[in-house]
Order: C-alpha cells, then structure tokens, then sequence
C-alpha cells in the first residue's frame, strides 16, 4: 500500500451488491476482509479512482448509487457524491479520509485479484454477524446499509 502522504490520505471504498449479498475482498497485507477500494492517486478523482479500483480488484460492472446533475459546463465536472465521509486510523501515524460509495453489480461473476487478496466472496447478511470473518464493525455499518440501499428500489 502506497501512501501519498506522510500523515493523512484520500482513499475510496465501494460496497457492491447483488443479489441480497455484498461484496468484500480478504485484503492480503491487512488480514481482514474490506471493500472493493483504495488511495486516490494524485493524477485522477475520487470517480476515477473508484472505476479503477472497482477494474484492479474485482472486474465487475456496476451502477453507481448515486447521482449527479446531466450538465455539461465548461471546465467543470460533477462528481458522483459518496454516501459517507470518514476518517479512520490506519496506525499511530496515518489516517485515511474515506469516501464510501455504494454501487450494483450487474453479475456476481468476480475475479480475484492474487496479488493483493487472498480471498473474494459475497456475504449475505447473515453471514456479516459471523465470528469467523472478524468483520470489523463499519464495515458492517456500511454492508448493512449497501443491503438496505439495493432492496429499496
């Protein structure tokens, strides 16, 4: 994992659903099971940084659950708006600020990334409780409400 900067850092996650389930990748040099995600880089934006991500870690075609106006405007863009902002710590000397966004996919069909994952699975909601996965507890926050968003429509 590359930091940008030495105390703080801009990073992206997307919580993807599909079929009642939500996606998480066992991240390999973390242990523990994340969303799809990672640092914004210093030449792209928070969108594209998260297609890139979304492209790297898991192949899948998403929807976005957000929106942003149909505008076109001369040089100005309308980013899609994340459903949280946070900020979490990483260790005792960095901190992430975390844009969290929700997304569909439009198949379940995942490839795992080998290189930086040990694992990829679809968790139902059930399974988010379960003491085997550890899962830590905004991560669960942000499955729930990924869940909840999905079946709402």
């Amino acid at each position: 994992m590359t930091h940008i900067h030495k105390d703080i850092d801009f990073v992206v996650s997307v919580y993807i659903t599909h079929n009642n389930k939500v996606l998480l990748i066992k991240h390999r040099e973390l242990n523990c099971w994340l969303p799809v995600g990672g640092h914004i880089e210093l030449n792209e934006n928070p969108e594209e940084a998260l297609l890139r991500e979304v492209r790297e870690e898991c192949s899948l075609e998403i929807e976005l659950m957000s929106s942003k106006p149909k505008l076109n405007l001369k040089d100005f863009k309308f980013l899609y708006a994340p459903a949280f902002i946070d900020i979490h710590k990483i260790n005792d000397t960095h901190q992430h600020i975390g844009l969290e966004y929700f997304a569909k996919a439009k198949s379940n069909k995942i490839i795992l990334n080998k290189v930086e994952h040990d694992d990829i699975r679809w968790f139902s909601k059930n399974e988010l409780e379960e003491k085997k996965y550890n899962l830590k507890d905004n991560v669960i926050f942000y499955c729930k409400k990924a869940l909840k968003l999905s079946t709402d429509d």
